[in-house]
């Protein structure tokens, strides 16, 4: 056999190899949504309606993997984060609206994380007052913010998902799933009564604005845009891979909590609490079901909380035409500040449970805004060269705005009229 036979021959493995380089900014993204915010949202949905719910969970994810791939291939492109191209090529006003919409997206996402890792906390130390819980939780992720880097914070969050997504399955073992029943929601869009407003929060639970603003940042930050066109084409077919990888991922992991809060609670009773669940799950599931249930709840809050505070500090940075770096005056304070804010607004819920869901709520809200920006941006010569949307991207693109805009009304509908 030839040497040029031998080295295509190992190409394949090499390719592989290499892609494995660069799984990490589409997990980063992942753990956003597979966080407290979801599990809320994922508990009432299962627990109120059973599987019926589930083709939410699906539809969600297909148009975050479009709106993910699409805000990754602005970073890659162009070398500019949305925030940063937002800044420099809209109108000031108009760049002032969405990225300060965006902050307070970024601070309603880091309420449901930072209240659900100190949920997780209460239930593993019973009598901690969930608001001391929130402190510590706050003192942690800053820890890691200012003494962590992007690819050794990328394995901490790989090791959170992995940790998340095996409580989930080893959840899953415990009870008895009518998976004909879960196959079909998948896929059959059904609106039950009273659903929309949890529909809303599983749609912002899962396609969350903080997300796009943050993927388009660690994209960037590689600097793959600064190779040739080759490299360039090289490192768009990973990302790909990498987004479509991560995001299969978070659908698998929120349809298991979806699914388990249906086997478990539908008919017995409605979860309006997470620690209501927590108690649940040991009568039915045994004590150690309960203890998973707490750890992974407290692992996935603090992975997002670290993502949420990074996107705050993307997003502020942004506004000076920066690129995040904790080190930097402006990223600094948008991280700390979207953190402390989030913590702040804990001490003022009632109901931690309904503060969840109702944050999920806000950025469904938020969410047209950031779509239409990054539609917009991303389809431009100017922002994007040769890389600038295809018609039929723009119209994938188009679409997925219109549908979420479209829930958006039915959501406010269902407020204003029941």
């Amino acid at each position: 056999m030839s040497f040029a036979s031998l080295l295509m021959r190992h190409r394949p493995r090499r390719e592989a190899l290499a892609f494995l380089r660069y799984i990490g900014p589409g997990l980063l993204v992942t753990v956003g949504f597979i966080d407290p915010g979801n599990w809320a949202s994922n508990i009432a949905a299962g627990s109120s309606h059973g599987y019926t719910l589930l083709w939410v969970v699906t539809l969600a994810t297909l148009m975050l993997l479009i709106l993910q791939h699409n805000a990754a291939h602005l970073g890659i492109a162009s070398g500019q984060c949305l925030a940063e191209a937002a800044t420099k090529h809209l109108p000031p006003v108009a760049s002032k609206f969405v990225l300060g919409s965006a902050l307070l997206a970024a601070v309603s996402t880091a309420l449901a994380e930072v209240l659900g890792a100190a949920l997780g906390l209460s239930l593993l130390f019973p009598g901690l007052p969930y608001e001391a819980g929130a402190v510590l939780v706050l003192a942690v992720v800053l820890v890691f913010l200012f003494t962590n880097s992007y690819p050794r914070l990328e394995k901490w969050i790989i090791a959170f998902v992995s940790l998340i997504g095996l409580s989930f399955l080893f959840e899953l073992t415990l009870v008895d799933v009518s998976w004909g029943q879960a196959a079909a929601a998948w896929v059959v869009p059904r609106f039950p009564g009273g659903s929309i407003p949890i529909i809303m929060a599983i749609l912002g639970a899962v396609v969350m604005p903080h997300n796009i603003f943050l993927h388009s940042e660690i994209i960037q930050s590689r600097q793959w845009n600064v190779e040739n066109e080759t490299v360039i084409r090289r490192q768009l077919k990973f990302e790909f891979a990498d987004t479509l990888f991560s995001m299969t991922v978070g659908w698998g992991i929120n349809s298991a909590m979806i699914i388990v809060a249906a086997a478990t609670f539908l008919g017995r009773v409605r979860v309006t609490e997470i620690g209501q669940a927590h108690q649940m799950l040991g009568p039915l599931l045994g004590s150690a079901a309960a203890i998973v249930f707490a750890l992974a709840l407290l692992l996935s809050g603090l992975a997002s909380s670290i993502t949420a505070g990074m996107a705050g500090g993307s997003i502020f940075s942004g506004i000076f035409g920066e690129s995040y770096d904790i080190k930097d005056l402006h990223s600094r304070i948008g991280a700390v500040g979207t953190l402390i804010a989030a913590t702040a607004v804990v001490f003022f819920i009632g109901n931690p449970f309904r503060g969840l869901v109702v944050s999920q709520m806000l950025l469904s809200m938020q969410l047209p805004i950031t779509i239409v920006t990054q539609i917009r941006l991303t389809s431009s010569t100017a922002v994007m060269g040769n890389y600038a949307n295809s018609g039929g991207l723009k119209v994938l693109l188009w679409t997925v705005a219109a549908v979420v805009i479209g829930l958006n009304v039915l959501l406010l509908k269902a407020l204003i009229w029941g």
